[in-house]
């Protein structure tokens, strides 16, 4: 049906031409129609199917950041951080947004010339040339950007939880701008945008590099810079809403379909997939956090299930365009027991400050689901077999891409981190620590 409707308007763009030229005849009106027919079916062909769905992935991934991260991590906080928390998620909102627009989106999905295996280049910088007619794959352009826009506006969210309760929040502003420019955005390239990572045919589907590894090593990096809060290790630093970070966990839970299906940029099978591997996974990380925590500290607390649900989710990441259901949940389980005690035993025994469990969840949680998606990938689901379909080899491809980012981010994060605080500084008093960030920066309180 599709074929006769654009049969037909070739026809009649023909046939007015014809009329226009006096004087030819059957020949030309043919050779006319045979033309359009051509150009149309060369035309790129916006999908409603395709388009409709992505809009609403894009709405969901931006739903995971605003509220869902704030909830999450203001939750978490003590009570006189909970403005500040949530005030450095809200402005990665914006911050993202406009890193993006400007050079971001260039720098991570155009081809960089001689330098296109490690960044992209600059021909689409304030979104230049990304107009009503701009097509990618199967959507508009401005909703593939879009999509992609609300990846690097959470990742660097992310970070935030590692060193809550004592960065300037002019501090973080200027360092999540460079950030996003000189960290993620290369990352992304290497992965998603033509970079020496897809080339080498690293498996990530949604970001357990780009995403969760990236942001969780940033995160431990910054609090290593830091130091630990004042009073850390003695003070009582326990949540003061679990309520809050349940609501949170589960926007981030709903959110995470469009992460995950939407990565597909298609409403095909496979989305469809993603998406029950990711409920799969995430229930698995729910029950395998929870029953470690209930062994070793007797009782299963609703942070720890909330905990264990990102963990699971994290994982999948990766995984999610290429495993299938039994993949999945053995991805789950594994991730809610190693986040679980990357959060607590881990942590405690290397005495770093990570008051969000940011390196112990999405960093580790990212490798967990990047090296799994070596072994349980499978080639019915993603075309790319893993290890026990006998593609040994892809688990050191996807090794090697955990190493090199950890690497690059770590350092990275390290280097942004020295020039902000040679111009701003980076840590708040310890009064202003003393008193709670939301009154000493916001001049705003809860009650």
């Amino acid at each position: 049906m599709k074929e006769t409707q654009i049969l037909v308007r070739g026809l009649r763009q023909a046939a007015t031409r014809t009329a226009l030229a006096a004087g030819t005849g059957a020949f030309v009106l043919l050779a006319g129609a045979g033309s359009a027919f051509a150009q149309e079916a060369e035309a790129p062909t916006i999908s409603a199917g395709d388009t409709a769905w992505m809009i609403t992935a894009t709405a969901l991934v931006l739903l995971m950041t605003i509220p869902g991260l704030a909830l999450f991590y203001g939750g978490m906080v003590r009570k006189k951080n909970v403005v500040a928390m949530t005030a450095q998620n809200f402005v990665m909102a914006a911050v993202g947004t406009i890193v993006w627009m400007v050079a971001g989106y260039s720098l991570a999905f155009t081809d960089g010339g001689s330098m296109n295996a490690i960044i992209g280049g600059l021909d689409k910088a304030f979104l230049s040339g990304v107009g009503v007619n701009s097509v990618s794959g199967t959507i508009p352009e401005t909703v593939f950007m879009m999509f992609q826009m609300t990846f690097a506006i959470i990742t660097p969210a992310l970070i935030t939880g590692a060193y809550a309760d004592r960065m300037k929040f002019s501090s973080m502003l200027l360092f999540m701008t460079l950030w996003l420019v000189f960290i993620y955005s290369p990352v992304t390239h290497w992965v998603w945008g033509g970079g020496f990572l897809g080339a080498d045919g690293v498996l990530d589907f949604a970001g357990g590099t780009v995403v969760h590894i990236n942001a969780g090593i940033a995160g431990l990096v910054c609090c290593l810079v830091l130091g630990p809060r004042k009073g850390y290790g003695h003070d009582n630093m326990a949540p003061h809403n679990v309520v809050l970070t349940m609501i949170g966990a589960s926007l981030l839970w709903v959110g995470w379909f469009g992460f995950n299906a939407g990565s597909e940029l298609a409403a095909d099978g496979r989305a469809g997939m993603a998406m029950a591997v990711t409920q799969i996974a995430t229930a698995a990380g729910v029950l395998s956090w929870m029953f470690a925590e209930w062994l070793v500290h007797k009782k299963p607390t609703l942070l720890g299930m909330c905990s264990g649900a990102v963990a699971g989710l994290v994982a999948i990441t990766p995984a999610s365009g290429f495993v299938a259901p039994g993949g999945a949940l053995w991805i789950g389980l594994a991730s809610g027991v190693l986040c679980f005690f990357a959060a607590t035993s881990l942590k405690n025994a290397l005495g770093y400050d990570d008051a969000l469990d940011v390196f112990g969840v999405h960093c580790v949680g990212g490798i967990v689901g990047a090296v799994l998606t070596g072994v349980f990938a499978s080639a019915a689901v993603g075309g790319t077999a893993g290890g026990l379909e006998g593609n040994w080899p892809q688990l050191w491809i996807q090794i090697k891409s955990v190493l090199i980012t950890l690497a690059y981010s770590g350092i990275g994060s390290f280097i942004l981190l020295m020039i902000v605080k040679a111009i701003l500084g980076l840590r708040v008093t310890p009064q202003e620590e003393t008193e709670g960030l939301d009154i000493t920066l916001h001049g705003e309180t809860i009650h």
